[in-house]
């Protein structure tokens, strides 16, 4: 489905609206990527040979914080910031300690690789972020090198280190599980979590742009499959913890982590959506699994300075909010951008 026009109108006078979407939920999270790069080339992610946007279709440092700015005044309450890997791009600290200091915004997060935490966590820190999501699939070099095709497993490992020692409030690793290829270590994954104080969360892949190395529905791991396996190391107590975003958590009995499962097949959870996205090109994206989407980046550039026309435009998509998504892991995909083009 192309992207979808509004009609815009002119803001009143009056405060604005909440986010509510038609079906009556309120969207106080915004996932914000600020770039298509990645010095990782992840293959349920990207492909091999990926072509990212030309830099001109990218939005600006300061197009990114103006966007931000008439989110969190609409009730925007977290920003995660998100890529392909945010830290890559030039600028990225700077922008992060702007966000930082957003009045009225709650929490300021980031999910990464890892590749350039070594040198960079205190900064990260520093400029705001709260807490790290930090993408791990595996313990193993060689799979690691496999699945990222690029990636250093001992680059990430000493990221993680330098994260712990800068202090961030909580470091999750997010852990993609394919059978076959990392299924097996689940367990050793949280076994790492749990001598390291992290939380951890497992995700079942989501069919977004075509991969060659590995059939979806073949490679399929359910979440169901994964606390199975799980329940046979640790105890793993129910637990209502929430912190904005799908996972549902369960706790090591003994240990300070929790293990959260994202499960976009097995255990829908489009009914309590909160979230929407903004790509590095400026596409606000009402879904993860659909194409509705508004083109912000063409109200910026075409009526610079209306604010009042931008917060209007970010209040009417709400009315093209789908539902929810509509994963099929035994057709081609429908969605044909990949993850690193939706951001994370």
């Amino acid at each position: 489905m192309a992207a979808l026009s509004l009609c815009y109108t002119s803001m009143t006078t009056s405060p604005p609206a909440p986010l509510i979407d038609r079906y009556g939920r309120t969207v106080d999270y915004l996932r914000l990527s600020i770039t298509d790069r990645c010095d990782f080339r992840c293959l349920y992610c990207m492909a091999e040979d990926m072509v990212f946007l030309p830099r001109d279709h990218i939005l600006s440092l300061e197009e990114l914080y103006t966007l931000a700015q008439a989110f969190v005044a609409l009730g925007i309450k977290k920003i995660r910031v998100t890529g392909g890997e945010p830290l890559v791009r030039k600028g990225a600290l700077g922008l992060l300690a702007q966000l930082g200091q957003l009045p009225g915004l709650k929490e300021l997060v980031m999910t990464t690789n890892g590749s350039q935490l070594a040198s960079v966590a205190e900064a990260v820190k520093n400029a705001g972020v709260k807490r790290l999501n930090i993408s791990l699939d595996t313990l193993d070099a060689g799979k690691f090198k496999a699945i990222t095709r690029t990636g250093d497993l001992a680059q990430v490992l000493r990221g993680i280190t330098a994260a712990q020692q800068a202090g961030f409030e909580r470091i999750k690793i997010n852990a993609l599980i394919l059978k076959n290829r990392n299924h097996e270590e689940t367990g050793d994954l949280v076994a790492f979590a749990v001598d390291n104080g992290l939380d951890i969360s497992f995700i079942e892949e989501m069919p977004l742009g075509v991969v060659s190395q590995h059939n979806r529905a073949e490679a399929y791991y359910s979440s169901r499959q994964i606390k199975a396996d799980l329940t046979k190391r640790f105890a793993l107590i129910a637990s209502t913890e929430k912190t904005g975003g799908p996972s549902n958590y369960w706790r090591v009995a003994n240990s300070q982590t929790r293990v959260g499962f994202i499960s976009p097949h097995s255990d829908n959870f489009c009914s309590r959506c909160n979230r929407v996205r903004l790509t590095a090109e400026g596409r606000l994206l009402l879904c993860l699994g659909n194409e509705h989407s508004v083109d912000l980046k063409h109200i910026i550039r075409s009526h610079p300075g209306d604010s009042a026309l931008l917060r209007q435009t970010i209040i009417a998509a709400m009315a093209i909010k789908p539902e929810k998504h509509e994963f099929n892991l035994h057709e081609h995909p429908v969605i044909l951008r990949h993850m690193n083009m939706t951001g994370g």
